[in-house]
C-alpha cells in the first residue's frame, strides 16, 4: 500500500522505503481555495518525481517514486487550512534477491585445505555495519580467518578451512534504516578420522584371527565407503593388506595365520575424499592347536581387607589334553599391567588372593594350563575393593506420610545415619493389613529415591507400612508407621536442602542443567522456577512428582547463566524458596591479533588482543610460547597470565622468533593465536666477528647418551602430563618426540622444551587418545640415541 498522510487528521509523519510511492493529502473548506505546497520552507512550483493534484476539496502532493532528495518538511497552506507532516525516506540494506536465494537454499562446499571466499554486495544508505557470526560469536580476523568489508560488499575468507569450520554462519548488515540478515551454511568435506577403537581380538584360534572396531566418529562429510585392513608380524617392519570391508562391516577374519605367532592389525576407513590415520592395535597371538581355550571371567566369592577369594568355570575349549590348573593374574583397577598371583598352576577353580592393599580396587583373570601350554587368558573379572565386609545400613530415619488421597498414600523418609561400612544401596517398602501376619513387598528402590507412592488402596482402608535401608549384607532394622487412604495431615511446604543441592554450579555450554529438589508439603504444594526474578525461558522444562521438583535444560547456553529460585506456595498463605546461581562457560576463544615491539633493546613486548571470551570467563588466563624456526617445537615462556602483555628478555640478536597466545580455563586451552612473520633484531657486525673466535679448540665430539631415561605414567582424563629425561652430547643433540612412531614437531597440542640437555614434554588436558608409547631421538653428527616410555590414561571415577 502506498504511504499516506492526511495533514488536517494530524498524521504528521510518513515513512516510506527508498524507490516507493508516498502521497500527502489536505482536505480544504471551500471547492475555490487554491493552495501551495511547501518544503522546507520553499514554496514549491516543480519538483521531479513529484505530482500535484485537485479534486474538489481534496489537495493531493504524490510522489511515485521516493528517493533522498525528497525527505524533509512539507506545508500546505490553503484558504483558512494551514498544517504540515514530514517525510522520510528509508533505505534499509538490501542484496539481490536471486543471490540471497542462492546463498541461503543451497550450501557452500568446499574440501578441507581449501580455500572458501564468501562475498555479500549490498545496497543501503551509508555507512552499513556489515558483521559475520558463527556460533552466536562475532568473526574477526586471525591466521586463517579475515573478515573484509567496502562501501558495496562484505567478504568473509577462510585461507585453509578444516572440519571445524562446518556450521551455520549469519550476515548481519545494520544502518540507521534497519537490519538484514542472511543464514549461510558451510559445508567442509575432509578425509574421515581414523576408525574408533580400540581394535576387539574377537576370535583368536590357531587357524584363524577375527578383530572388530568401531566406525569413525566424524566421516568428514561424506559418507565411508569401506574399511582398508593390514597386518605386521611381530618383530618385521612391513605390513600386509589383507583386504577391504564394506562400509557396512566393522570386523574381519583372517586365515593368513601361523601357530603361535603374534602380530599387530590396523585399519584404515576410506571415503571419496581420501583416506584416514590408522587405528592399530596390541600385540595378538595365536594360540597353538593343543592350548585351552579361555575361561569366563572369574566370580569374586568374598573380600576382606587384604584378601579377595575368587572362583571360575573350566574353559568351553580345553585342548588336545587334559587340563592340569590354571593361572591367576591381578592388576589395581585403572592399570594396564597384570601381574602374577601364582606361578605353579592351581588345580582347584578357587583361588583365595593374599597380600593385598586395603582399600584399593582389583581386577582378576584366569588362564588354563594343558600339556601343550598356557591358554588364552579370560576377560577381567568385575572390580572388587579389598575391605572387610560391609555392616548392615543403619535405621532410615523421619518416615511419614506426606500426602494422601482416596486410594493411594505418599510416603518420605531420610537416609539412616551414614557409618563406617553400610552404604546404602537401595531400599525396600511393605505393607500389610493391621490384623494380618504377613508383610507383602511394594517396591524395591534405588539408593537415590527417598519417597514412595502407595496405590489401589480401598477409601478410609487402615494398614502398616514399613521401609528397610539395602546394603551387601541385606536389609536394615525397619521404621513403620499406621497410615489410611484420604487421611494425610496438613505438613507446611518444605525444601529438604541436602548435600545434594549445590548453591553455586558451574555448567559447560552445551552440557544440560539438571537440577532436582526434594519437597514435601500437604496439601501438594505449587511450585513456581525463576530465573533473576522473571518466568523461564521457553527452553526450560520443570517436572514435580514423587516429592521432588526438577529443572531441565538440554543444552545450557551462555544467556542462561543467572540466579534461579525455586518456590514452594501451599494456598494457606505458607511460602518457602530457594535460591541458587548457575555459571555458564566453555572452552575459550582465541585471542586476537598478536603485536610485537622492541621497547627495551634486546627484549621483546608481546601483546594481543583478549579473548572474546573474557566477556563471561572470570578464571581465564593466558601461555605464551615461541619457537625459533618456523617448523621448531614450541617453548613456553610464560604461563598463568592474566594480562595481554609479556615480555621475552632473552633475546639473541640475529636469531629469528615465531610466537604463539593460547587462552585457557578450568576447561582447557583455546586455538592457539600466532604470528606468521618471524621477528628478529638485527645482529651487529662486530659481535659476530668476536663471537667467532669461541669455536676454536680441541675437538670433543661425543655420541648422545641419555643419563636420566624417560619413564612411564599413568594419569587421570583431563590432568597435565610431564615427561622428562636427559641427555649428554657434543655437539648438543638435536631432540625429536615421537607418539606411536608419529613426529610431534608441528603438533600444537604438545609443547616441548631443552633446557641444557633436560628435555621435556608436557601434554595439556590429556584424553584417552594420548595414550600409546612415547618416544625421544636424541642425533647429532656422531650418532643417534633413543629412550621409550608408555602413558596410560584413566578416567575421573
Amino acid at each position: 500500500s502506498v504511504p499516506r498522510c492526511y495533514l488536517n487528521k494530524q498524521l504528521a509523519t510518513v515513512r516510506v522505503l527508498k524507490g516507493e510511492p508516498a502521497e500527502l493529502s489536505c482536505t480544504v473548506s471551500k471547492d475555490n481555495v487554491t493552495g501551495a505546497w511547501f518544503k522546507d520552507g520553499l514554496k514549491l512550483t516543480s519538483m521531479d518525481g513529484v505530482i500535484f493534484e485537485k479534486k474538489g476539496l481534496v489537495h493531493k502532493l504524490i510522489i511515485n517514486k521516493a528517493e533522498d532528495i525528497h525527505a524533509g518538511k512539507y506545508r500546505f497552506e490553503g484558504g483558512d487550512v494551514k498544517t504540515e507532516a514530514s517525510i522520510f525516506v528509508e533505505d534499509p540494506p538490501q542484496v539481490d534477491k536471486v543471490l540471497l536465494k542462492n546463498l541461503t537454499s543451497v550450501p557452500t562446499v568446499a574440501k578441507a585445505g581449501e580455500g572458501v571466499k564468501l562475498r555479500i554486495p549490498f545496497e543501503g544508505r551509508w555507512p552499513i555495519r556489515a558483521a559475520w557470526l558463527k556460533d552466536r560469536m562475532e568473526l574477526g580476523d586471525d591466521t586463517r580467518i579475515r573478515v573484509d568489508k567496502t562501501d558495496t560488499c562484505t567478504t568473509l575468507s577462510i585461507s585453509s578451512c578444516d572440519r571445524r569450520d562446518c556450521g551455520d554462519y549469519k550476515v548481519r548488515l545494520k544502518n540507521d534504516s534497519g537490519v538484514l540478515e542472511i543464514d549461510l551454511k558451510l559445508v567442509v568435506i575432509d578425509k574421515p578420522q581414523p576408525p574408533a577403537g580400540p581394535i576387539k581380538i574377537v576370535e583368536s584360534t590357531a587357524n584363524n584371527i577375527t578383530i572388530q572396531w568401531k566406525p569413525p566418529k566424524d566421516d568428514g562429510g561424506k559418507p565411508v565407503q569401506r574399511y582398508i585392513v593390514e597386518r605386521q608380524q611381530v618383530g618385521r617392519n612391513d605390513w600386509e593388506t589383507l583386504g577391504e570391508t564394506p562400509r557396512s562391516c566393522t570386523s574381519f577374519t583372517t586365515s593368513k595365520v601361523e601357530e603361535e605367532m603374534s602380530y599387530y592389525f590396523r585399519v584404515r576407513a576410506v571415503n571419496a575424499e581420501g583416506v584416514s590415520d590408522v587405528l592399530e592395535s596390541g600385540e595378538v597371538k595365536a594360540v597353538g592347536k593343543a592350548s585351552p581355550g579361555a575361561p569366563d571371567p572369574p566370580e569374586i566369592i568374598s573380600a576382606s581387607r587384604d584378601t579377595i577369594t575368587i572362583s571360575w568355570k573350566a574353559p568351553s575349549k580345553t585342548g588336545a589334553s587334559q587340563i592340569m590348573g590354571y593361572i591367576v593374574q591381578k592388576r589395581k583397577k585403572g592399570t594396564v599391567t597384570w601381574l602374577p598371583v601364582n606361578n605353579v598352576p592351581v588345580k582347584d577353580k578357587k583361588l583365595k588372593v593374599t597380600g593385598l592393599k586395603k582399600g584399593v580396587q582389583y581386577e582378576f583373570r584366569v588362564a588354563a594350563v594343558n600339556a601343550a601350554g598356557t591358554g588364552q587368558p579370560s576377560d577381567p573379572s568385575e572390580p572388587a575393593f579389598a575391605r572387610d565386609p560391609t555392616k548392615s545400613p543403619g535405621q532410615v530415619q523421619d518416615l511419614k506420610v506426606s500426602s494422601s488421597d482416596s486410594s493411594s498414600v505418599t510416603l518420605t523418609w531420610n537416609k539412616p545415619e551414614v557409618q563406617d561400612g553400610n552404604d546404602v544401596k537401595g531400599y525396600e517398602v511393605e505393607m500389610k493389613a493391621c490384623n494380618s501376619p504377613s508383610w507383602t513387598k511394594c517396591f524395591t528402590l534405588p539408593a537415590q529415591s527417598t519417597s514412595c507412592r502407595v496405590q489401589g488402596l480401598q477409601p478410609g482402608e487402615k494398614l502398616l507400612l514399613r521401609v528397610r535401608a539395602l546394603n551387601d549384607s541385606g536389609p536394615g532394622e525397619a521404621s513403620e508407621l499406621e497410615a489410611s487412604a484420604g487421611a494425610a495431615p496438613v505438613v507446611p511446604p518444605r525444601l529438604l536442602i541436602d548435600d545434594t543441592v549445590k548453591s553455586f554450579l558451574v555448567i559447560k555450554a552445551g552440557n544440560p542443567i539438571r537440577v532436582k529438589i526434594p519437597l514435601e508439603g500437604s496439601p501438594e504444594p505449587a511450585v513456581t522456577w525463576l530465573k533473576d526474578g522473571l518466568p523461564l525461558p521457553s527452553r526450560a522444562a520443570v517436572s514435580t512428582e514423587d516429592g521432588s521438583t526438577q529443572l531441565l535444560l538440554r543444552a545450557a547456553e551462555f544467556s542462561d547463566s543467572g540466579t534461579y529460585t525455586v518456590e514452594l506456595e501451599d494456598g494457606l498463605g505458607k511460602r518457602e524458596t530457594f535460591s541458587f546461581q548457575v555459571q555458564i562457560t566453555d572452552i575459550p576463544q582465541p585471542p586476537g591479533a598478536i603485536r610485537l615491539e622492541e621497547n627495551v633493546p634486546n627484549t621483546v613486548t608481546v601483546t594481543w588482543d583478549p579473548s572474546a571470551s573474557e566477556q563471561w570467563e572470570k578464571n581465564l588466563y593466558y601461555t605464551v610460547l615461541k619457537r625459533e624456526s618456523q617448523k621448531g617445537l614450541w617453548h613456553v615462556l610464560g604461563d598463568l597470565i592474566y594480562n595481554n602483555k609479556f615480555t621475552f628478555t632473552r633475546v639473541v640478536p640475529g636469531r629469528d622468533y615465531y610466537f604463539r597466545v593460547v587462552a585457557k580455563n578450568d576447561l582447557g586451552a583455546s586455538e592457539p593465536s600466532e604470528t606468521v612473520q618471524p621477528w628478529s633484531i638485527r645482529k651487529k657486525k662486530a659481535e659476530f666477528q668476536v663471537k667467532a673466535q669461541k669455536y676454536k679448540g680441541v675437538n670433543q665430539n661425543q655420541p648422545p647418551r641419555f643419563l636420566v631415561p624417560l619413564k612411564s605414567h599413568v594419569v587421570v582424563t583431563g590432568s597435565e602430563c610431564h615427561m622428562s629425561c636427559a641427555v649428554g652430547g657434543h655437539p648438543p643433540p638435536k631432540i625429536t618426540w615421537y607418539k606411536d612412531n608419529r613426529d610431534l614437531s608441528s603438533d600444537p597440542n604438545y609443547f616441548c622444551t631443552n633446557d641444557f640437555g633436560v628435555c621435556s614434554l608436557v601434554v595439556l588436558g590429556v584424553s584417552k587418545q594420548d595414550e600409546g608409547e612415547y618416544m625421544v631421538e636424541a642425533s647429532n653428527g656422531v650418532g643417534r640415541a633413543f629412550s621409550k616410555a608408555f602413558l596410560a590414561i584413566k578416567g575421573n571415577s
